[in-house]
This record gives C-alpha cells, structure tokens and sequence, in this order.
C-alpha cells in the first residue's frame, strides 16, 4: 500500500487534465502536473505543482514517478486535433504512441500498477453497429488522431502488471464554475467555444459543415458532456480500479445529442447575442449522429452527467470572458 495519496496527472496544464486534478484535490489526493507546457498553460496548473517534462522523455519520468510514488497514473497528454493529425500524422504518433509507451514504461520501472486513460469517441470512427455507440463496436478510426488513441489503448491493456482503465470521450465542454480554469485551445477548433467567439465578435461567424444531414434540422448531431462531469468520472474510474482490480473501457456522454444548429440557438440564448452563420461544404467523414451510449459507465462506475447544455454553454460564456483567459488568450496572440 503507498504511504501517500499522490495521483500523477500527465498533460494537467490542459483542458480536461485541469479539472480532474481540481476533483483529486476536493476528493482528498495529491495531484501531481506533468506536462511540457507545449500545449498546456501554467496558468491553469493553480497551486498544484508542476513538474515540467515531456512524456517521451522516459528517464524523466522515472525520475519523477519514483520521487513521488503515486498511487495511479492519469494520462490526458495527448495531442487532440484532428484536422493537425491528417496534416502531420508523425508528429502524432510519437505523442500519442510513443509517448504512451514511455509512460508505461516509466510505470514498470517505478512499479505504478494502474492507470487511467483519456481516450475518445475517434476510435469507433464511422458509426457502423450501432448508435448510440457502445464499447463493444468495431474499432475503425478514420483519421490519424483516433489511430494513434486506437493504438495507446491496445499497448495499455497489453501492459503486464499494470491495470487500467480507459474512458472514451465524445464532446468535452464547459468550465469551472471558479472561472479559473476552462478550455483554451490556441487556435481554437471546439464548436461551443467557437461559437462563443462568435458571439463575442472574436471572430466574424461561426461555419456550419453540410446542413443536408438525416437529423432533425440537417445539421450534424453530437453528444456534449461537462468537463466536470468528466472529472467526476475519472474519480469513479479510479475508485473502481483500485477496488476491482480489473482491466476496462467505458464510454462517458449524455446519451443524447444536439445538432449544430441547436447549439448556436443555444449560445445565442445563453449570450443574448445574435451569432453569425456561414454554410459550408460538409467535411470528409463527418457522420450525421455521433453519440454515446453510456449505460456500461451509469451501471458499473456509478456515474451520470448532471449538467444541461444551458449550463455547460453558460460556464463556458463565463470562462471566456474572465481574466484567466483574457491573459492566455494575450499571451497566445503575442506569439501568433
């Protein structure tokens, strides 16, 4: 049994990876940020504290898991953007391949047994089986981002003496309600925060890709769930593992989706602020409905989204106009 509840979180000067290691405080652990700051900001670290290194550096992280002795692992230092991915696919595996390798790497040589995932929806790929998807699908990743987590998960759960779990996302959105930390992607590809910045006048309109869909007002439809929401996850994710000892996967959304129209309705409403629409060609491999189906994680983990698009649109409104981001959002445009 460790002597400490340290909790290793890479990639937590990130989005999501900030708001879990806000729910290990609250919940009684140590969280420990790992993160090169290539993509992550300091800013969004708080009081926790931040050993700067990159996950393919393997002897670094020896050194900093065997400093700490952390009870787990939880690994959201990804590289996430898809469009990127297809452009520079390289640049793409070593992070999220590689990378991944080292850390399990690390883990065997400082003996950490368990670890937790930040996967994706991009793994299924086109919904073929089923929608809602379930865990169970087919894996057919149609570009190189949703490849390269298709390949972490395999070499994870093929880890001996490690023990895992791996969760896969569909739509993170949303902030803290501290207003302190939230999404700041630079530059920005999300739909909710894009359309914020349209609602802003940070950018001129938001682009709607192909209104001909089979859904309810042609527009595409997507599963959004809190970061928070998120967060609490991981914390049943890891309260189980420790517990079942037991390797697994688990999807996390709502269930339900809302097309991009609804969402832009949804921001206007939020906002009071008209939002300026430009149609556009649908983009290569974009299916109508992409959704989750979360009953593997409500059943088993104990787990259920509790915040409505109108709150996760309203904290993510509030986010962008705090001073937090107004700094990054400076620091970003200073090296632009």
């Amino acid at each position: 049994m460790k002597k400490n509840k340290n909790i290793i979180v890479l990639g937590g000067a990130g989005y999501i990876g900030s708001h879990t290691a806000q729910a290990l405080h609250l919940s009684g652990y140590t969280p420990i940020i790992v993160d090169n700051l290539s993509r992550g900001h300091r800013l969004l670290c708080g009081d926790f504290t931040l050993e700067q290194a990159d996950i393919l550096d393997t002897n670094a992280l020896i050194t900093i898991f065997e400093s700490y002795t952390p009870l787990a692992i939880m690994h959201f230092a990804a590289f996430t953007d898809v469009a990127e991915s297809v452009s520079n696919p390289d640049i793409y595996h070593n992070n999220n391949v590689k990378g991944t390798a080292s850390v399990l790497k690390a883990m065997a040589v400082a003996n950490i047994p368990y670890i937790i995932f930040s996967s994706t929806a991009a793994v299924y790929g086109q919904p073929k089986n089923s929608n809602p998807l379930l865990e169970t699908d087919d894996l057919l990743p149609i570009n190189p981002y949703g490849e390269t987590k298709k390949k972490a998960e395999t070499l994870i759960q093929n880890s001996p003496d490690i023990k895992s779990i791996c969760l896969r996302y569909f739509n993170a959105a949303g902030a803290h309600d501290s207003n302190n930390i939230g999404e700041s992607h630079f530059p920005e590809t999300h739909l909710i925060p894009l359309i914020i910045q349209a609602a802003l006048k940070l950018r001129s309109d938001i682009s709607i890709f192909g209104n001909n869909y089979n859904t309810k007002d042609g527009t595409c439809v997507r599963d959004y769930i809190h970061v928070m929401d998120l967060a609490d996850a991981h914390m049943k994710a890891l309260e189980y593992l420790l517990i079942s000892q037991e390797n697994n996967i688990f999807n996390l959304g709502n269930g339900s989706g809302y097309s991009v129209q609804e969402v832009i309705n949804m921001v206007s409403h939020v906002t009071n602020k008209s939002i300026g629409v430009k149609n556009a060609k649908p983009r290569k491999g974009d299916p109508a409905t992409l959704i989750a189906n979360a009953t593997k994680a409500n059943e088993i983990l104990e787990w259920v989204p509790k915040i409505t698009l109108q709150n996760i649109v309203k904290s993510a409104y509030q986010w962008h106009q705090s001073d937090t981001y107004q700094a990054l959002l400076k620091n970003a445009q200073r090296y632009s």
